[in-house]
């Protein structure tokens, strides 16, 4: 079981999803190797592109963001996504338990639209994530 108890999470949480915020994303990382208590290590306002420069290729980190993209000619969206960050480096005890602590990250990252799970920042890329939140936003008048 994840510990998710530090308040700077939760309120960099409502941070994110606060309309009168330019922050746009969170990372949250184990405080050490060993532990299982995650921290809020960073927050940042350049959307996925910043954040996938963020993520660590040792590290399993969890990520939140804001993606705002065009549906159709005539709106603008905004929709949340969870990242599962599970770098190249990372060791094989961390990656066993990320399924059980996904779950425990789920309890405060709760509202999104759309789970990325991410093992290379190619991953993260913007247009493909975009697809994927037309096709789970249901009203697409373009084909999509």
């Amino acid at each position: 079981m994840a510990d998710v108890s530090d308040l700077k999470i939760q309120e960099a949480y409502l941070d994110v999803r606060s309309d009168k915020s330019d922050t746009n994303w969170l990372l949250l990382d184990y405080q050490s190797d060993r532990s299982d208590r995650l921290v809020l290590t960073q927050t940042g306002t350049g959307g996925l592109s910043e954040l996938r420069d963020a993520l660590d290729d040792s590290k399993a980190s969890y990520g939140y963001a804001r993606v705002k993209y065009s549906n159709d000619k005539e709106s603008q969206r905004e929709k949340f996504i969870l990242v599962v960050w599970i770098g190249s480096g990372c060791k094989v005890l961390r990656k066993a338990k990320i399924s059980v602590h996904t779950a425990n990250v789920k309890e405060v990252l709760r509202v999104y639209s759309i789970e990325v799970a991410a093992r290379e920042r190619d991953d993260l890329k913007e247009d493909p994530i975009v697809v994927r939140l037309r096709k789970a936003g249901g009203a697409s008048y373009d084909g999509i």
